[in-house]
């Protein structure tokens, strides 16, 4: 699922990274040297799981549009997600047009909040 979003994201024309964990993300770097981070994450990883991580980037002042996606999320989940701050929560299986629908939501909101 991560391969296929990475390649969707890259065909709408921005630079996607995929990362199997929140920690091989956490590892990668990206988090220090990248201005614009838009996060897709999924509810359910190995180890730190999306909601997890959503508080942890939240608790450290890291103002990351987050879009998460979930085959088997619960409404609380949901609810959760939403309240965290994130700009959408789309359910497995989604579509191309409400992903971009979510991306170009994450970055205009980036853009009004500078």
């Amino acid at each position: 699922m991560a391969d296929s979003t990475r390649f969707l994201v890259r065909s709408f024309g921005f630079r996607a990274e995929a990362f199997l964990s929140a920690q091989q993300f956490l590892d990668s770097g990206l988090l220090e040297e990248t201005k614009c981070l838009l996060l897709i994450l999924d509810l359910r990883m190995p180890g730190i799981g999306g909601l997890e991580l959503q508080r942890n980037l939240t608790n450290a002042n890291k103002g990351i549009p987050i879009i998460f996606i979930s085959a088997r999320a619960t409404e609380h989940e949901r609810k959760q997600a939403i309240a965290g701050g994130a700009v959408d929560f789309l359910r497995k299986p989604f579509n191309e047009e409400a992903l971009l629908n979510a991306i170009n939501l994450a970055l205009s909101e980036r853009h009004h909040s500078k």
